[in-house]
């Protein structure tokens, strides 16, 4: 039974025939006509990059939270409900809250077009400026400069994670010209945290801080971090930092947690939230192992992993992940979008995995068929199969491998599927 939200959510597709179609203008009329709600939002903290920025905004919410700071956050896209992409003040949001901002929104806006993901960015600008809190955190869409996220004027900080190649055909088709893309977020005078990056990337990202003014706070310049003898380095002209390692896995997190505590120093937070960022985070599908629900039973006694990374640099670092996991036979289950460079994703991925069973992401009109997905896997050296769904991939893989890590990877929407039918 479809609940309110979902009825107004539905209505909104149809208000502009593009999923995607990078603008700001249609965002600042709606915003106008509601009385500009995203100039009484607290602190906002924004966040641009290819990978790393939900685990990022995720570690600096759990660390202004363990301060006792009440943190709004948005994030896109969501994987199992939509309620996900608006946290108030630390909660996800109620039906009630949602269904409410959504419809006014939505009889604001009129007939007017507008893409689903602007006026539900709108709707949740909306809903944080009802609502008290000590920051806001804003994860950008796609892209950042015309992003619908993208329109607070000063907030108290920027944040660019990796910026890598991914959706070129929006974006540009070099780093140069992505990295151009995020750092539209970059604002007059506002100090920016910046991740690794390529140096191309970086030198587009410092001619436009240059150019605003804006100060960086730069990795391998401003603030260093590293893993050490199981603990996490981090070190700034404030002095160093002995940490545990982050509790998300994969050594791309020890980067991710570096721009977190950097944010949260440059926001004056203590040593007690840069602990808290490593060690109380919590983000859904990033090679995170799934312990309860049905599909777990189904798997038993093999581990079930679950991971929604969707580009070449994703797939290096989930490799990498899997690399540093206790000795035992991984087999993956994947399912891929027709706009993502599936050789790309997959390569690195040969190195570490036994076998792919290829699976066609359900409901969705743009996944990669799976007969295409195997056939990928195997052009770059992996044994694969094919199977009708999820549930019998799992089949599959246990009766012939049961002590095997089964990990369930290649698209966010395949991931929100898999923690659907688990119980999420």
């Amino acid at each position: 039974m479809s609940s309110g939200s979902d009825v107004i959510l539905n209505r909104m597709m149809a208000l502009h025939p593009k999923v995607i179609d990078l603008t700001l203008d249609r965002v600042w009329t709606l915003l106008d006509k509601l009385g500009n709600p995203h100039e009484n939002l607290p602190p906002v903290i924004h966040l641009a990059g290819t990978n790393g920025k939900g685990s990022t905004q995720a570690m600096i919410r759990a660390g202004l939270e363990a301060g006792g700071s009440s943190v709004h956050a948005y994030t896109s896209p969501h994987l199992a409900r939509f309620h996900e992409r608006i946290r108030l003040a630390g909660e996800l949001i109620t039906e009630d809250a949602l269904t409410a901002v959504l419809d006014q929104c939505y009889r604001v806006n009129g007939t007017d077009p507008i893409t689903y993901f602007e006026i539900t960015t709108v709707a949740g600008l909306l809903a944080f400026a009802q609502t008290p809190a000590d920051y806001t955190l804003l994860e950008v869409g796609l892209g950042g400069r015309l992003d619908a996220t993208n329109v607070i004027e000063r907030p108290a900080a920027t944040v660019i994670t990796p910026v890598d190649l991914d959706h070129q055909q929006f974006l540009g088709d070099t780093l140069a010209e992505i990295a151009g893309e995020k750092a539209g977020i970059i604002k007059r005078g506002v100090p920016c945290v910046v991740g690794p990056q390529h140096a191309e990337s970086m030198d587009v990202i410092e001619a436009v801080a240059a150019r605003l003014g804006a100060p960086l706070h730069a990795y391998g310049q401003h603030w260093h971090v590293q893993a050490e003898h199981d603990r996490l380095v981090f070190q700034d002209e404030r002095g160093l930092l002995d940490l545990p390692l982050p509790n998300l896995s994969g050594p791309h997190q020890i980067m991710n947690a570096g721009a977190a505590i950097a944010t949260l120093r440059l926001l004056g937070k203590d040593d007690t939230a840069c602990e808290a960022a490593v060690t109380q985070a919590y983000w859904p599908a990033r090679m995170e192992r799934l312990t309860k629900g049905p599909l777990v039973d189904l798997a038993s006694p093999a581990q079930l992993w679950l991971d929604g990374g969707h580009n070449p640099a994703a797939g290096r670092a989930l490799a990498a992940a899997l690399q540093q996991q206790a000795a035992r036979p991984t087999h993956l289950i994947c399912g891929m979008l027709n706009t993502k460079d599936i050789a790309g994703y997959l390569a690195p991925l040969a190195q570490v995995a036994a076998s792919l069973t290829a699976v066609s992401i359900p409901d969705e009109q743009n996944t990669i068929p799976a007969d295409d997905t195997a056939k990928a896997a195997r052009a770059v050296g992996m044994p694969a199969t094919v199977a009708d769904s999820v549930a019998d991939a799992i089949r599959d893989i246990t009766a012939r491998a049961p002590d095997a890590r089964i990990l369930i990877c290649g698209s966010l929407y395949l991931a929100g599927h898999v923690m659907r039918e688990n119980g999420a």
